[in-house]
């Protein structure tokens, strides 16, 4: 108590000014309409500032979730487009039979381990067993090309990235529809080579690459990335150089696809194969 006397004795010509400042001010706003309106327009500017900030601030916080959310409404959407599509088979089967209705679906995963520098890199998701993961499904990331899921424990599974050395993809020219296999050479994280394409077709930089669809587990379409250079290196293909779209080392989301139809794809060409033989 004698401490804040103390306070007050020494500084009360100084609270007095600031009493009759206050005072003075309230005074002229009171009765002064441009001075009124004035002080109310700084004081909604600092107010809207203030809770512009305390806005960004909260939404900064929640960004993960935020996140989460459109990584699940984006597989939301994937599913209702597949589910709307109609396979020309549709004309030889019962409408009924909901398997031709959609081929693929989509359940989005989080990354939770990644490599990028080895000769065999590969990709550790958040999902497995439980959560309907299995083996042989396709990984895409932002509609681009990230790898293939390779084994799968309850809650977990590794994914066999396109950027290991046995990974290998049947991937076309978008504009006219040559295929060929690509693959990564080990070199670059950001390239990938494309192999057997003719040297009749027309080709360019800038050209976009995408899967071709030729398998069970890919479906026709998805983004691989773009031809930055190509030569004629012997015979009578060339050797494309294709930059990937899939930008590895920011991984975070992804979407593993599975396809509906895959069993009785392997099942047809394994008998056809024996067949053969």
């Amino acid at each position: 108590m004698k401490s804040l006397l103390n306070f007050l004795v020494r500084t009360h010509f100084l609270l007095l000014f600031i009493l009759i400042e206050i005072f003075s001010i309230s005074l002229l706003v009171n009765n002064n309409s441009f001075q009124r309106s004035r002080m109310v327009n700084i004081s909604r500017e600092f107010s809207g500032n203030y809770h512009r900030k305390l806005a960004d601030l909260k939404e900064y916080f929640e960004l993960r979730d935020i996140n989460q959310q459109l990584v699940e409404e984006n597989t939301r959407l994937l599913n209702i487009l597949e589910s709307t599509y109609k396979s020309d088979e549709i004309f030889f089967r019962n409408v009924t039979d909901t398997i031709y209705n959609q081929r693929y679906f989509y359940t989005p995963a989080r990354v939770v381990n990644n490599s990028v520098n080895k000769m065999h890199n590969f990709i550790t998701l958040n999902k497995g067993k439980e959560q309907g993961i299995k083996p042989d499904m396709a990984v895409v990331s932002n509609g681009s090309v990230v790898g293939v899921v390779k084994g799968v424990s309850e809650n977990f599974a590794t994914v066999i990235s396109l950027l290991n050395l046995d990974f290998k993809i049947s991937a076309k020219v978008k504009k006219n529809g040559y295929f060929g296999s690509l693959s990564w050479d080990g070199k670059d994280y950001q390239k990938a080579v494309l192999n057997e394409i003719p040297l009749h077709a027309d080709i360019q930089v800038g050209d976009t690459i995408i899967t071709s669809g030729f398998s069970s587990i890919y479906p026709e379409g998805i983004l691989i990335g773009y031809i930055e250079n190509f030569e004629e290196l012997s015979g009578s293909f060339y050797t494309i150089y294709v930059r990937l779209s899939t930008d590895f080392k920011r991984l975070n989301y992804v979407n593993v696809i599975g396809n509906l139809t895959q069993n009785e794809i392997i099942d047809l060409e394994q008998e056809a194969t024996k067949n053969n033989d």
